[in-house]
């Protein structure tokens, strides 16, 4: 089961994040980075599952300077909720609070880890060049990627989008990969939706979530 524990940032601000040990032999650490909801119920079951994979997993709560404990419902408010809060969260803080969790899991083995969706998708894509110390990153559905796609990873990366995400071009996205970085895989699911790997019945697809983990997991084996 996941527990609640604070970690503090690089401004000595104390964050909370959920965390769970790895089931069985430990292969590494993960970070798990929310979507714009909070860590929600979905969060702590994605915290759990990498924990059953055997990776010790933890995922801040990267919103707990503005509100503490924020959560949000998946409907228009808390939609428009989350992204109020993800524009106003400096993208160096969320960096330094990624790399503290980087830190938490280091001391205890080397391998570190991080994936992400939506909001954390583009953060996974982003940490991969700017927090030295990831041994790979795996990005779901990030509206930033885009955007950011000449960013130079540090360490191995796959991106994942759902064909009919209606706010993620998925072909512009992975072109736009694919000119900067053309041996970076970025899978493209057909028949999902933008945060397929969430249990939401309204955007959940089983079939591309257990494929995009099993590469995900993969990565990870691997690094």
């Amino acid at each position: 089961m996941a527990e609640v524990i604070a970690l503090a940032g690089a401004d000595d601000f104390r964050f909370t994040a959920l965390h769970a040990p790895a089931i069985g032999p430990r292969k590494g650490g993960v970070i798990v980075i929310q979507e714009i909801f909070g860590l929600d119920r979905h969060v702590r079951a994605d915290v759990e599952r990498w924990a059953a994979l055997g990776y010790e997993a933890i995922a801040p709560a990267m919103f707990d300077r503005i509100e503490p404990g924020f959560l949000a419902e998946h409907d228009d408010a808390g939609i428009q909720a989350g992204i109020a809060k993800a524009r106003a969260t400096p993208m160096e803080q969320a960096m330094g609070d990624i790399a503290a969790c980087r830190d938490f899991l280091k001391a205890r083995g080397e391998k570190v880890g991080i994936v992400g969706y939506c909001y954390g998708g583009s953060l996974s894509w982003i940490a991969a060049a700017k927090v030295p110390g990831l041994a790979a990153a795996s990005s779901y559905y990030g509206s930033m990627v885009q955007a950011q796609a000449a960013l130079k990873p540090l360490c191995p990366v796959i991106v994942h989008l759902g064909r009919t995400d209606p706010g993620i071009p998925a072909d512009v996205v992975a072109a736009a990969v694919a000119t900067h970085h053309p041996n970076v895989p970025v899978h493209i699911y057909e028949g999902a939706g933008h945060g397929f790997n969430n249990e939401d019945p309204a955007r959940y697809n089983a079939e591309a979530a257990t494929l995009a983990r099993r590469r995900t997991l993969e990565l990870f084996d691997a690094a």
